[in-house]
């Protein structure tokens, strides 16, 4: 008997229907640190109707997808697409992103709406990511590559207990930038930083997702 919807995971979810995971950006539900819970408990506690989003879904994987199933791509190619979809993008982001940040306090550090503090939050953030990830890139990912994964275990627990970290960090940017709401008459710069974390954001969930939901349980 299939499992309704509202009681599969969000990472099943996100695994199984290409175009879901748009669907839980826009309504906030964590699908990769949080890819464990199930649909309907994860709209309980943001206050959003399960079943509703449960037909959504239905609606989405009736449609045709242009997104790729990374769970009928071989292991080498999914590796290749996080290291470069991902991996290099992160580092050019947050090294801008500290840059933008850090101008928006300069000028406007005086304004309540500023994200005090936000450039040095980014900078430790860019330097635990660009650890985390030298670790896979040289341990872990030549492991799984190499056919090694049944001894990947260690390595593997290690990942996942940093991606919960820096599911952490996500919500605390999303604090220190106050929810990434603009104040009237923002500059561009402050546009621009808010664009781009936002953008942050979500490429780090969906990375975190295609990494716990589907690379680590092919092991």
């Amino acid at each position: 008997m299939t499992t309704p919807l509202v009681d599969q995971t969000l990472g099943q979810l996100a695994s199984q229907i290409p175009g879901a995971t748009r669907l839980f950006r826009d309504h906030r539900l964590d699908f990769c640190c949080g890819g464990d819970q199930s649909l309907r408990h994860a709209a309980s506690v943001r206050g959003l109707d399960a079943e509703q989003l449960a037909e959504r879904l239905a609606e989405i994987s009736r449609q045709p997808s242009q997104d790729t199933d990374w769970n009928e791509q071989p292991t080498a190619a999914l590796i290749a697409h996080i290291l470069t979809r991902y991996h290099a993008r992160h580092r050019q982001q947050l090294e801008e992103l500290t840059r933008l940040a850090d101008r928006v306090e300069q000028v406007h550090g005086a304004n309540p709406a500023c994200p005090r503090g936000l450039g040095d939050f980014l900078t430790v953030l860019g330097e635990e990511l660009d650890n985390h990830m030298q670790k896979e890139e040289q341990v872990l990912f030549p492991m799984l590559e190499q056919g090694y994964g049944a001894m990947a275990d260690g390595p593997i627990s290690v990942m996942r207990y940093e991606h919960d970290q820096h599911g952490d960090a996500l919500e605390r940017l999303l604090e220190l930038s106050h929810g990434l709401q603009l104040p009237e008459h923002a500059c561009n710069t402050w546009r621009a930083l808010y664009r781009g974390l936002e953008e942050l954001h979500d490429d780090l969930m969906e990375h975190i997702h295609l990494e716990n939901n589907i690379l680590f349980l092919r092991q």
